[in-house]
């Protein structure tokens, strides 16, 4: 899968819009040769259940490669299990037979962040060390919110570490913006940045 943005007329039939988009919606080209970041193997899709455990296991070592995730930190098992027990939709990037990214989309009433039926939650977002610098975290950002619209998701809210700076600047760039009243704490002294959309 690769994706190009396009600006374009709002979409004739009744799919809702993704709130911050206006008047506007996104047109994802599938395959599409001028994307020059994301190789043309590279494609977004629905993971099958029998790809979860190896999911799980990239997420851990993409949190762990850029030192979001300490070997003694109990949330290893939190993203190794996202999703296998049904409570969400989970997209892969594959490259031939590879997984090299994945990303989650939880909605209301599964999640931490979700208010309400028309808002879900992006969590996870995770690309392999070897696949980065590629597209492949923009192209599943971009899957994600066309796959949220099609399930007539109106509002995508997400939580995130201050550090996670490459994930601010993909989020920013899919047209979320910081919403600090939504900010939370897990824990005394660690607080996870709200983005919507």
């Amino acid at each position: 899968f690769i994706a190009l943005l396009r600006l374009t007329a709002a979409p004739r039939d009744d799919r809702p819009a993704i709130a911050g988009q206006g008047t506007q919606a996104a047109a994802v080209v599938w395959n599409a040769r001028a994307a020059r970041r994301v190789g043309p193997g590279v494609m977004v899709r629905e993971a099958r259940p029998d790809e979860l455990d190896a999911i799980g296991d990239l997420r851990v070592a993409a949190y762990r490669a850029d030192g979001f995730l300490p070997d003694t930190s109990g949330y290893a098992a939190t993203l190794r299990a996202l999703g296998a027990d049904g409570q969400g939709d989970v997209l892969a990037a594959v490259d031939g037979d590879q997984i090299v990214g994945t990303v989650m989309l939880q909605g209301w009433p599964s999640g931490q962040m979700a208010r309400g039926p028309g808002e879900a939650e992006v969590r996870a977002l995770a690309v392999a060390p070897d696949a980065r610098g590629r597209g492949v975290g923009a192209a599943l950002v971009t899957a994600m919110i066309e796959h949220a619209a099609g399930r007539g998701i109106r509002r995508l809210v997400l939580l995130t570490l201050p550090e996670m700076r490459a994930a601010h600047r993909l989020y920013s760039q899919a047209g979320f913006s910081r919403l600090p009243g939504r900010d939370w704490s897990p824990r005394p002294g660690e607080v996870l940045l709200a983005y919507g959309l």
